[in-house]
């Protein structure tokens, strides 16, 4: 394994880590501290700490699909690591797939041990969500981002010649 793919290696696998281990770590504290929709407010009026169980997808989609989304989290953690020789050696590109393969696994370990998902963090305004549903988000918009820049380089490469 040369520098470069070391160096892809630990971008991925400890900002993936990170992202479990902070998420599953918060769930735990959640759980086991709080009363099933109970709520502290953390920001008057903008931010609470909540205790939402979610048996659907991501910002309460879906509800009921726990078996469903067990196998499409199973899908999309293999699809990363049957791509990840394709991975680019872009430092953002890198980030955005560990946000989504860290995102996933957090929310697939809820999904196996609990059948649902913790959610926690609560804006009032928007449905509870997970620091595993942010990174998911985050990630796929950042690399939805990074397909777009580079196919659009790509073209304006193939303009000048």
């Amino acid at each position: 394994m040369n520098a470069t793919e070391k160096k892809k290696l630990l971008i991925i696998g400890w900002t993936s880590a990170l992202i479990v281990i902070l998420d599953q770590l918060i769930k735990f504290f959640v759980v086991r501290n709080m009363q099933l929709h109970q709520s502290i407010q953390l920001i008057p009026k903008l931010l609470s700490l909540a205790y939402v169980q979610n048996t659907g997808a991501g910002f309460g989609l879906c509800p009921d699909s726990t078996k469903l989304l067990i196998w499409f989290s199973i899908i999309v953690v293999g699809l990363i690591l049957f791509l990840y020789d394709k991975i680019p050696d872009n430092r953002c590109f890198q980030l955005s797939v560990a946000a989504i393969l860290g995102g996933t696994f957090g929310n697939l370990i809820d999904r196996i041990n609990l059948g649902f998902v913790v959610d926690f963090i609560d804006f009032g305004f928007w449905p509870a969500f997970n620091i595993a549903d942010a990174a998911i988000t985050i990630g796929a918009i950042f690399l939805l981002y990074n397909i777009i820049k580079k196919d659009i380089k790509e073209k304006k490469h193939k303009k000048k010649r």
